[in-house]
């Protein structure tokens, strides 16, 4: 097996994609049921961050695989879900700030399984959703910290608005370019199912 093969699925990236979800019940139970809002806010902004590294890891080690192509946009889905969730539940950030950012999660999500259903190739996240992403994922912990009674807690709100609103704005304007680039995989996958030599045969 070459070091570039796509199909492996034991990866330094894609195990700490698996570690990053698996902490997301212990962020709940900091935030939760502990009340501890800057534990919890400082373990999501790790969880964050670990999707920097585990990006870095597969490109600069050769470990970019299929699976971790999947993988990792449906842990920062879930992080965004579940971690944002939680903040909306203890009343930890903006609520409208929060529910936009849901809204926009929920539609890419049900647009990407909806496209993947009517056999669309896969699409790749683009710059600016990365950039959107790491700015929300900057400024959530951020708004969590803010709220806890720290002395620190004004100056972690203001870098909340900071990251926060450009990362809202970058997130919807890739939201937006993803209806040209999902119709056109959309197109794409299926005209390759067309042209594949499993396809029935017409007569």
């Amino acid at each position: 097996m070459s070091d570039n093969d796509e199909s492996r699925i034991l990866t330094v990236p894609n195990a700490i994609t698996v570690v990053r979800l698996a902490c997301l019940p212990l962020y709940l139970y900091l935030l939760l049921r502990l009340d501890e809002r800057m534990a919890a806010a400082l373990l999501l902004a790790g969880l964050g961050a670990t999707d920097w590294v585990d990006g870095y890891v597969a490109r600069h080690f050769n470990q970019v695989s299929t699976l971790g192509k999947v993988l990792d946009p449906v842990a920062d889905r879930l992080l965004f879900l579940v971690g944002v969730g939680g903040i909306i539940w203890v009343d930890g950030a903006p609520i409208w700030f929060s529910w936009m950012v849901i809204a926009r999660e929920l539609f890419v999500s049900v647009a990407v399984i909806g496209l993947a259903l009517l056999g669309a190739k896969r699409i790749d996240v683009t710059w600016f959703g990365k950039a959107g992403t790491f700015g929300l994922m900057v400024a959530f912990p951020c708004f969590l910290a803010g709220s806890s009674t720290a002395s620190s807690a004004p100056i972690f709100q203001a870098f909340g608005w900071m990251t926060g609103i450009p990362g809202l704005v970058l997130s919807y304007y890739a939201a937006f370019l993803y209806v040209p680039i999902g119709l056109r995989a959309l197109r794409e996958g299926r005209a390759a199912r067309r042209a594949s030599p499993s396809s029935p045969a017409r007569g």
